[in-house]
């Protein structure tokens, strides 16, 4: 039997944001802080000359019978040109025979996916109950978060910052309809942080904007930009005033994004007090206690995550 295609719009109607698909994705990381799963390096090329980059994930996972190979691409100059600026497909393959069993050209809907709903369950365990809810950056992953974050937190206006004054207002307009509430934009981000008690990075920034001395108790925020080594959005030294440090991956996240930075400078002598997010979601390790603690997510994307929503698609063709 050949390979089962699947292209953007049938994947968008089988998978969307649900409670079925967040629940796919935790059980990817409830596996991974169990010891379950092989998840290998991130093979990432560069391409500097047009501020493009790519990424291949995968995942195995103890007891599932396939797995996906996902490949990623960001090229940020695309939007000159009209084009999207990430695109992608997804390979899902037997773990029992190596028998290519699904291609999914989502052009890269499925990593933005899974991205938005590990930002929920990072909320889920992290946030305050009643958030005051502001974004940093108006790109794709702005929305999403935000559109999964509705999963798991109730919320009556939405704050953002970003450079590009045309893409804020083109965001802030188009969410103020999707959400129904209004959208209130800022000048810089640290007023952003100082009002919100929930704050989630959203860009590709390779210069640390968020700084110390803006966090405030009670306050939480998610990080999911630096994705690579070069990139980072929160200064180093926000990690000294963290009550609770938690992160998708530790091995990954000591070789890039935010974490990575903080050992690198000696703001964090080792990892043994971050936990993985799946060992919150899994209940060995607690979450936010109190209302006054300051929490801190960081996402650098695992191809465990890639794994689960292409399984959870592939399941959902079958139906």
């Amino acid at each position: 039997m050949n390979p089962v295609v699947l292209h953007e719009e049938q994947i968008r109607n089988l998978a969307g944001m649900s409670p079925q698909a967040m629940q796919t994705v935790a059980e990817g990381f409830i596996r991974l802080s169990a010891g379950d799963v092989n998840l290998p390096p991130v093979l990432r090329i560069d391409f500097p000359q047009v501020q493009g980059e790519v990424d291949v994930k995968t995942a195995v996972v103890q007891g599932w019978d396939s797995f996906a190979i996902k490949v990623a691409s960001g090229f940020f100059q695309n939007n000159t040109l009209g084009l999207p600026t990430g695109n992608g497909l997804m390979l899902v393959l037997s773990a029992v025979t190596g028998k290519p069993q699904a291609i999914l050209l989502d052009n890269g809907y499925l990593t933005d996916l899974r991205t938005g709903l590990a930002g929920a369950l990072a909320a889920q365990v992290l946030a305050p109950q009643h958030p005051v809810v502001g974004v940093i950056g108006s790109g794709t992953q702005a929305r999403f978060q935000i559109r999964a974050l509705n999963l798991v937190r109730s919320f009556n206006e939405l704050h953002i910052y970003g450079i590009d004054p045309q893409s804020v207002n083109t965001y802030a307009q188009e969410m103020t309809k999707e959400l129904d509430i209004p959208v209130i934009v800022h000048e810089n981000p640290r007023s952003l942080v100082e009002q919100c008690t929930l704050v989630i990075t959203t860009t590709p920034s390779h210069i640390p904007y968020l700084k110390a001395d803006w966090l405030h108790p009670g306050l939480h925020i998610t990080s999911m930009g630096a994705d690579a080594p070069h990139k980072q959005e929160l200064d180093a030294e926000v990690f000294r005033g963290m009550d609770i440090i938690v992160c998708d991956a530790r091995q990954q996240c000591a070789q890039l994004g935010e974490l990575h930075h903080a050992l690198h400078e000696g703001i964090l002598p080792d990892l043994s007090q971050v936990w993985e997010l799946g060992e919150l979601l899994a209940g060995t390790q607690p979450g936010r206690m109190s209302e006054e603690q300051i929490t801190l997510c960081e996402l650098t994307g695992l191809g465990v995550q890639d794994t689960a929503i292409a399984r959870y698609v592939l399941h959902q063709s079958r139906l």
